[in-house]
């Protein structure tokens, strides 16, 4: 008996314009994802799309690609005198996200497909001066890419008029919900005209997001190309369980290895993300953090700087989860592990893409060992443990194997933890999760459109036992309120020179420690540039 096999398609085969075609050929690109090669016909057809797909499958030029050709085609049957359709400097597409860096990047992305079609894009968002985008917007665009805050702002000053929509779309539109942006995203869509084309494009698709698409679509096709909540298979997936003392000399070996190019370092706090990177370029290591608290100029600097591998490790918090396109990323580490099992999958998505291998390795110190059980439930299965570690706790004793997963209805929900997956309760459980500033739980902490345009960390809601105060510098320190005295261990301890294979350790076995209870605007057709605008750090 024959087997019938995909037959993958190319580009070619998706009836796109010859302008596009020669974009996508100049980027390298030949084969559409599953989710371009479903997504892409259905709205060259005019319908209403509900898409779901995991971070890293290509959903912008999922919805970028229609969008540009629709609007080629219309500018030309206009210039034609063909058709009822007025061509003028009015937004036409209005494309809405959560955070600064996925505009950028989406913005970034518009520009490169439609570099043939004379297709007007622009990006608008908060934290910088609003001049430059407000100019550009003077001079007419076609497509806008906007964060909520941004947007609203500027609609009522009257430099945004949504009036000439024809094309919407909502991306990551369950973190728009985790954000608080809810409220916000729906003053949006009261000014959009009753007929347009409209997307919704999502990781995840949580009950509040298909109630919420089912009030803004119409009769929408529906796309889903994986399960959600599942790591891609190219990515491979290491646990060091390590204690947070160590994880500091952990980094800076497995980061010495020849074969490490760049990595993506994630750290849960703002703060914590400059320590990092403070003392990894003290060990000498090039390093640069982006989050929230850096200017908008200093974060695309340190990113461009990591793209070209000025620097080896980009530090940062979970605003950089989603979005952040790096080719050919092969590391990710978790230097702290996150409180909410699917910031974990999103944040390993920023390797092994588009087919590549990748390779994910995750610090897990014994107050995360609840983290890792829960991460390791949403994924259905357990994740391996480095045994080539010179820095093991050894502390296996709360590391427990994942249940499997249910095949259907809502995922079983730990102790004190909401079966939405989103912040925990008062009866144990994660911590609820909160604005990186400090703010409301709702994500956000004061009417600022800067403080808008953020992503979500755990506030300190649940107090462990305190830590005994050191100085960083120090590593002749007593042990951590909670653990257990260990043995010295050798100095300099190596690891092999590849992180993904090990050599030869550098210390044996040591005593468990005790599992502690608590847990502690730029312009594409005008070229318009951007505007200007306690004593342990890793405690939690």
């Amino acid at each position: 008996m024959s087997r019938h096999k995909h037959v993958f398609m190319t580009f070619s085969e998706l009836n796109l314009i010859a302008p596009i075609l020669n974009a996508l050929t100049d980027e390298g690109y030949t084969q559409p994802t599953p989710i371009q090669e479903q997504a892409i016909p259905t709205l060259l057809e005019g319908r209403d799309l509900l898409g779901c797909a995991q971070t890293g499958t290509g959903k912008t030029a999922a919805f970028s690609i229609p969008i540009l050709q629709l609007l080629y085609n219309k500018k030309n049957e206009t210039s034609a005198g063909r058709g009822n359709w007025q061509w003028n400097n009015s937004i036409k597409a209005l494309i809405l996200t959560p955070t600064r860096e996925l505009a950028i990047q989406i913005d970034e992305s518009i520009g490169a497909y439609g570099r043939n079609t004379g297709i007007r894009h622009a990006v608008i968002f908060g934290g910088v001066g609003q001049k430059p985008q407000t100019d550009a917007l003077r001079r007419g665009i076609d497509i806008l890419v906007a964060t909520p805050g941004r947007l609203l702002d500027l609609m009522t000053q009257g430099f945004v008029n949504l009036k000439s929509i024809e094309f919407f779309v909502l991306d990551e539109a369950d973190r728009m919900l985790d954000m608080g942006f809810v409220h916000d995203v729906k003053k949006v869509i009261a000014q959009l005209p009753p007929r347009r084309q409209s997307l919704f494009f999502s990781a995840t698709m949580p009950p509040e997001i298909v109630k919420l698409a089912g009030t803004i679509l119409t009769n929408p096709a529906s796309v889903s190309v994986t399960p959600e909540s599942t790591t891609a298979e190219t990515v491979e997936q290491k646990i060091y369980l390590v204690e947070a003392q160590d994880k500091r000399d952990l980094l800076v070996q497995l980061l010495s290895a020849k074969t490490v190019k760049t990595a993506l370092v994630f750290a849960r706090t703002k703060h914590g993300a400059d320590k990092v990177a403070k003392f990894l370029n003290q060990a000498g290591i090039k390093a640069d953090a982006i989050h929230g608290n850096k200017a908008q100029n200093a974060r695309q600097r340190a990113l461009a700087s990591f793209k070209d591998q000025t620097i080896t490790a980009l530090v940062a918090t979970d605003i950089a989860a989603r979005g952040i396109d790096v080719s050919s990323l092969e590391l990710v580490i978790n230097y702290e592990l996150p409180n909410v099992p699917e910031t974990y999958v999103h944040r390993i998505g920023r390797t092994g893409r588009a087919g590549a291998s990748g390779l994910a390795v995750s610090f897990c110190d014994t107050e995360e060992r609840e983290y890792l059980r829960d991460i390791q439930k949403l994924i259905g299965k357990s994740l391996p443990i480095e045994t080539d570690n010179p820095f093991a706790s050894n502390n296996l004793s709360s590391v427990d194997k994942p249940q499997p997963k249910s095949t259907g209805g809502q995922k079983s929900a730990s102790p004190g933890r909401p079966s939405n997956g989103r912040g925990g309760g008062s009866g144990g459980g994660r911590p609820q999760q909160n604005n990186e500033r400090g703010g409301q739980s709702n994500g956000r902490s004061g009417g600022a459109d800067a403080q808008r345009d953020e992503f979500v960390r755990p506030p300190q809601s649940h107090q462990s036992q305190p830590r005994q105060e050191s100085a960083p510098a120090s590593r002749s320190e007593g042990p951590r309120e909670g653990t257990q005295q260990r043995s010295p261990r050798p100095t300099n301890p190596r690891l092999g020179s590849d992180p993904r294979t090990g050599g030869p350790g550098g210390g044996g076995p040591r005593p468990a420690p005790a599992r502690s209870n608590g847990r502690g605007s730029r312009s594409g057709g005008s070229g318009s540039g951007y505007g200007g605008g306690s004593s342990d750090p890793f405690s939690y």
